[in-house]
């Protein structure tokens, strides 16, 4: 069996395509950290975009749980809501210069995000109201969150080698990477209970139990600097290797297959399946990638 993928770019306006997600609308919606932008695209159409405060630094951008999309303002300290036809709202989380950057739905009705610079994970309820919970480890660095399927949020610890766990109560538990200055920053969760996550320093794909059970995969080259990992419709999981132009797709046993971007130094971020079915990143160099995959029996 010999999976074949193909890669096609498509340029969209602004500058610096970092984050990327599928909206209620079945559109992707993106950030655009250099020019202070939210994008959107439909498959086949022409890209727009919406202007925020040029210098806020969006980062990563999720569907809430209202019908909105909701992304954190790194360098302006905030939480952002868009609607889908364009209605902008923002908030201030009460501690200030907080780093917001990774941001999930939870199970709970809120959004929960993290603060890179104050060891605290964040959560706002739709109608913007923020509770701050800080976390045990100084100088953690929680980066990226998502909610697991036992019902907690899980998160990334990129300067503490660690991934972590809150729940909706409030209670973290920290698990640490068996590598030393791994540099965790992507996290998914799986089908099965997993949670999928990408080392940037150690050039590893990790996997975490519920339980706290660690695996480590290494890559071919583990220079690659993965960044940020998704999972597909087929129980495999695709992440970008940011340092080395590439995707790559890791399946539930281990398995790795890497595929080279067709433009040269295109720095790939944020993944994440779009609405057609195929895989979509974004190219810090003003692209989104889309990957399709076909897959045909050996004779």
């Amino acid at each position: 069996m010999t999976t074949h993928v193909c890669i096609d770019e498509h340029a969209v306006p602004g500058g610096g395509p970092y984050a990327i997600t599928v909206g209620p609308d079945r559109a992707l919606w993106f950030t655009l950290v250099r020019s202070g932008q939210i994008g959107r695209l439909v498959p086949g159409e022409p890209p727009t975009t919406h202007q925020l405060d040029p210098d806020c630094g969006p980062t990563i951008i999720v569907t809430g749980p209202d019908g909105a999309l909701w992304f954190t303002e790194y360098r302006s300290h905030r939480i952002g809501r868009i609607t889908t036809d364009g209605v902008l709202d923002e908030f201030a989380p009460p501690t200030p210069n907080c780093g917001p950057f990774g941001i999930a739905a939870g199970p709970d009705g809120a959004l929960w995000f993290t603060e890179t610079a104050t060891d605290r994970i964040g959560r706002i309820t739709t109608d913007g109201q923020i509770t701050e919970f800080p976390l045990p480890t100084a100088g953690a660095f929680p980066s990226a969150i998502i909610a697991g399927t036992d019902g907690g949020m899980w998160f990334t610890l990129n300067q503490a080698n660690a991934i972590g766990r809150i729940g909706t109560n409030g209670d973290v538990t920290i698990h640490p990477l068996p590598t030393e200055a791994a540099g965790p920053v992507g996290i998914t969760a799986g089908r099965d209970g997993t949670l999928w996550f990408v080392e940037i320093n150690a050039g590893q794909i990790g996997r975490i139990t519920p339980d706290g059970t660690i695996d480590e995969f290494p890559p071919p080259d583990r220079a690659a600097r993965p960044h940020a990992i998704t999972s597909d419709d087929n129980g495999g999981y695709w992440f970008t290797e940011w340092g080395a132009n590439r995707i790559g797709a890791i399946s539930p046993d281990g398995a790795i297959s890497v595929h080279e971007l067709p433009t040269p130094g295109s720095e790939p971020h944020g993944i994440t399946l779009g609405p057609d079915g195929a895989l979509w990143t974004a190219l810090e160099t003003g692209a989104l990638a889309r990957i399709t995959r076909s897959t045909h029996t050996n004779a």
